[in-house]
């Protein structure tokens, strides 16, 4: 086909698929006198809540002052958040060393950053990578060396806890979920039997029950040098909770993988760990990877929780932001910046997860 045909039709072309979109668009919304009399009214409902939540969010807005200025006003009163903001992203860490706690956070949201790079996805990089990252979130956060004062678990909240329960949780659970995997596929029927009684079992159980059992019943049965501190004893309960329903979706990715391959691996005279690093897991994970996706945004979801076992997470420091100082009527504004906070890292976080799945099919055909 001459070069002139191929342009021809193409011009004959575009002109079609702007006129079926607009069609289609006719034939959804407007086809008949009552669908377009409610895609009229649902687009005004729409419009008005749009309208409504820039007036107050923005338009009426007071972003600075104090309590008495925002009593005058009909829109948000920011000035809650510009006022208590370290309450929030620090709790009740020492005021003059919360830059250590913001390090710290930053060092984690780098270490995140740096685990989608491509580069990084190796079995000994990213690891390194998050030992890196993890390590430094630590020192930072406790003190006690190069000069640092000592700040003790008890004094650490906000967002900056938050993040290290969460990043404790996955760094815990996801090498855990990788063994429950495997001794669940194991070819010895006691161990697969005894591995699958686990993964039930912390299965049919709730998040609550299991966190409370780690805060409140395991130092009752527990000899003291094996208690330890509350806080690590929910991260624990709370890695293992990860690791079950983690564990599952690894093994669904191995499944989901050709019987051959392990045969395959073994004709070429790779041993079991060999097969299992370089030939299955890598793609298992690829096959997981939305679920898995799924399953790290639960986790950082379910920091919340803590917040019933005393701790002061971010809830409970916007809580604590609202309370006192006379700012108990801005609640709503609180309870917005830390909505935010969970959005932007879930809606992220589920974003990058869709852009990686894309990508990978892209480059498996």
């Amino acid at each position: 086909m001459s070069k002139e045909k191929v342009v021809a039709e193409i011009a004959t072309i575009q002109p079609m698929k702007s006129e079926s979109l607009l069609k289609g668009f006719q034939r959804d919304f407007f086809s008949t006198f009552g669908q377009s009399l409610l895609t009229l009214v649902c687009l005004a409902f729409v419009l008005w809540a749009a309208w409504t939540i820039v007036d107050w969010a923005f338009i009426k807005a007071v972003w600075t002052g104090t309590p008495e200025d925002c009593r005058n006003v009909a829109g948000a009163c920011w000035a809650v958040v510009a006022d208590r903001y370290r309450l929030i992203l620090f709790g009740l860490y020492p005021y003059a060393e919360q830059w250590r706690s913001a390090l710290a956070c930053l060092a984690i949201l780098l270490t995140a950053i740096l685990s989608c790079v491509p580069l990084f996805w190796s079995a000994k990089r990213l690891p390194a990578v998050w030992i890196a990252g993890y390590g430094a979130f630590y020192i930072l956060m406790k003190g006690g060396v190069f000069g640092m004062p000592l700040v003790l678990e008890t004094q650490w909240g906000g967002l900056a806890l938050t993040t290290f329960v969460f990043a404790s949780t996955v760094v815990i659970g996801m090498p855990l979920a990788i063994v429950l995997a495997l001794l669940r596929r194991s070819r010895l029927p006691v161990i697969s039997s005894v591995t699958a009684l686990f993964i039930d079992g912390i299965r049919s159980l709730p998040l609550i029950a299991i966190l409370f059992t780690a805060a409140i019943v395991l130092p009752f049965t527990l000899p003291d040098f094996l208690v330890g501190d509350k806080l690590y004893r929910v991260i624990l309960g709370a890695a293992v909770f990860f690791a079950v329903y983690q564990a599952e979706i690894i093994r669904g990715g191995i499944q989901a993988l050709a019987a051959g391959q392990e045969e395959a691996s073994v004709a070429l005279g790779l041993n079991y760990w060999q097969t299992i690093t370089r030939i299955i897991l890598p793609q298992a994970f690829r096959y997981a990877l939305p679920a898995t996706i799924n399953q790290v945004v639960i986790a950082f979801m379910e920091t919340s929780l803590i917040v019933i076992l005393g701790f002061f997470e971010v809830t409970a420091s916007g809580n604590a932001a609202f309370s006192a100082g006379g700012w108990n009527s801005f609640y709503v504004e609180v309870y917005v910046f830390v909505a935010l906070i969970y959005f932007t890292f879930t809606f992220s976080l589920s974003r990058y997860g869709a852009y990686l799945e894309k990508s990978l099919k892209t480059s498996s055909r």
